[in-house]
């Protein structure tokens, strides 16, 4: 196995699950529980800065989120890891996987070779990208090629599968770069655009009676049943009618309803929760005037919340930017390309760094029962980045 799927397997058997898919304590946790251990990225944090070390890089950690007493739940930090040039640093390039993976069963968090593929938990989405590109840096601080001008630090990110506290603290600290190539599977293919994630909550009040009685009541379940079929129709029809070159067209799905509280009581209150991908030029305050003022139109009422812990943007990066037309250049690629998804790229880009999305695996095999990754993929992908870098002057 080479350099590279052997660091993906290690990085595999750390688990580095984000702390928000834990279930929820009910007591004081005990010092080294299992579940302390199995949540939080601080294992692989660790681990990865020891094998930074090992190379002679620059290896410091940014304190983002602290640790948890009531859970157990270790300090959650991202680990900087820097390789300067020879010379003045006139240019930095910003090298951004995350580290933390949604939850599996145990037996995902053994590494298992079959044939091309390695499969684990966080294989795919996204420790192969950790793997490539901490490989390819810890092989250019050998290189005889290594940049004169060019800066490059490695980011290892945490919690982009919730609230990307990882990238926004990064961004608030006033770190700058020139690029940065955020690390998830897209089949190595420079993505240069995807789109945004607006989660909003609508909700309808009527008022309550006895079952017995409707007529006194006014029910809230049926007002937001009229509701959802305005907006799995007419709405979704006005929306494949905007259509981004890269992205296709903005989408919407009711993912969650509640309302009521038995059946023999007219429901005073129903709620539904909505995503809204959301393309380049939306904002939530857009959407927000674009759904009320549809519902205005149809006699129907609702109140409206915003469910998302931070705002989740679309993001477009012009690819005639030399660094990204450089990039693109040395894969290969002559067109860029757009995912559906939503990553930290989007807030590195808002922080003004010019963004775009590269790594080995497919998202097709992101969060699924039994994830896995190309090694092949893995390996050119390695490839793939250690050449760029060494183009940099």
């Amino acid at each position: 196995m080479t350099r590279t799927g052997k660091l993906l397997a290690e990085l595999i058997a750390l688990p580095s699950v984000n702390p928000a898919f834990a279930p929820s304590p009910k007591g004081p946790a005990m010092a080294g529980a299992p579940r302390a251990g199995k949540f939080g990225e601080k294992n692989v944090a660790d681990f990865l800065m020891a094998v930074a070390a090992r190379a002679g890089l620059d290896v410091a950690v940014q304190p983002v989120i602290p640790a948890d007493r009531r859970t157990g739940f270790p300090d959650r930090s991202n680990v900087l890891v820097r390789l300067a040039p020879r010379g003045p640093v006139r240019r930095t390039v910003l090298l951004a996987p995350h580290l933390d993976t949604v939850d599996a069963g145990d037996a995902g968090f053994i590494p298992r070779r079959v044939r091309d593929r390695m499969h684990g938990r966080g294989a795919c989405d996204t420790k192969g990208c950790v793997a490539a590109m901490l490989t390819a840096l810890c092989g250019l601080a050998h290189s005889k090629t290594r940049p004169q001008e060019t800066e490059i630090v490695f980011a290892g990110l945490i919690d982009e599968e919730q609230g990307q506290a990882g990238s926004r603290a990064l961004v608030a600290s006033g770190f700058k770069a020139d690029l940065a190539i955020v690390g998830e599977p897209t089949r190595l293919q420079a993505v240069t655009a995807h789109k945004g994630s607006l989660w909003l909550e609508l909700e309808t009040r009527g008022r309550a009676a006895h079952g017995a009685t409707p007529q006194l009541g006014k029910n809230a379940v049926h007002e937001m049943a009229r509701i959802v079929d305005v907006l799995e129709t007419e709405y979704a029809a006005q929306l494949k009618k905007k259509r981004h070159p890269l992205l296709g067209a903005a989408t919407v799905n009711v993912g969650t309803i509640c309302g009521g509280a038995q059946p023999n009581i007219v429901p005073a209150g129903c709620a539904i929760g909505i995503d809204r991908r959301t393309l380049p030029g939306e904002t939530e305050a857009s959407v927000r005037r674009e759904i009320a003022a549809l519902l205005k139109s149809k006699k129907l009422n609702a109140r409206f919340y915003n469910r998302k812990l931070a705002p989740a943007l679309p993001m477009e990066t012009s690819p005639r930017l030399p660094l990204i037309r450089d990039f693109m250049q040395s894969i290969g690629q002559t067109k860029p390309c757009g995912v559906h998804y939503f990553c930290d790229a989007a807030v590195l880009s808002a922080g003004g760094i010019p963004s775009l999305v590269f790594g080995p695996g497919d998202i097709a095999q992101a969060h699924t029962a039994d994830e896995w990754i190309s090694l092949a993929s893995l390996e050119r992908g390695q490839q793939l980045l250690l050449r760029f870098l060494q183009s940099l002057p």
